[in-house]
């Protein structure tokens, strides 16, 4: 699992460095080479917010440093409770995992995927079109949610994403 945390240094993905941001270069660096180590080991990947944009980025993908800029007229929702309402993609994993349609999730983010990583296809979005999940279907298991399913595990649809982590694991 890569975890949420601080903003990724737009350094990492070519964006002009602003001073309004909270980063943490080690950490990038760090988490880098720990996706480079399990996608070469074919090790499964969950990543979770700041973790799914770590994981577009890795694979050549760009970020939006301020979705709120990037999305006008986008509610500034930043709540630990499930108050926004996601799509999941068809034909994803994840739609699979999670039984499909539409499902409530958290918002604690403000930056967003811009351009999709190398091999990465859009699992979810929401009302407004911001990519709230990602995956690599040609993957083990590589999947990234923007939300914090940690948060919700009391939701049985929640649980299923870190249920089909370790089924991924065992296998």
């Amino acid at each position: 699992v890569i975890g949420g945390g601080d903003d990724i240094g737009a350094e990492m993905y070519g964006g002009e460095v602003t001073l309004d941001l909270r980063i943490d270069p080690d950490r990038d660096r760090m988490e880098r080479r720990a996706l480079d180590w399990a996608l070469h080991a074919d090790v499964p990947v969950l990543g979770v917010c700041r973790g799914a944009q770590m994981i577009n980025i890795h694979l050549g993908g760009t970020l939006h440093q301020d979705m709120y800029a990037a999305y006008r007229g986008l509610p500034r929702l930043r709540t630990p409770l499930a108050r926004k309402r996601i799509t999941l993609a068809p034909e994803s994993r994840l739609a699979r995992l999670m039984g499909g349609g539409r499902v409530a999730v958290n918002s604690l983010h403000h930056q967003a995927v811009n351009r999709l990583g190398r091999g990465l296809r859009v699992a979810a979005r929401d009302a407004h079109r911001v990519v709230q999940a990602l995956e690599d279907p040609a993957a083990g298991f590589l999947m990234g949610v923007q939300w914090h399913p940690e948060f919700l595990v009391f939701r049985r649809r929640h649980q299923a994403l870190y249920r089909g982590l370790v089924r991924a694991a065992r296998e």
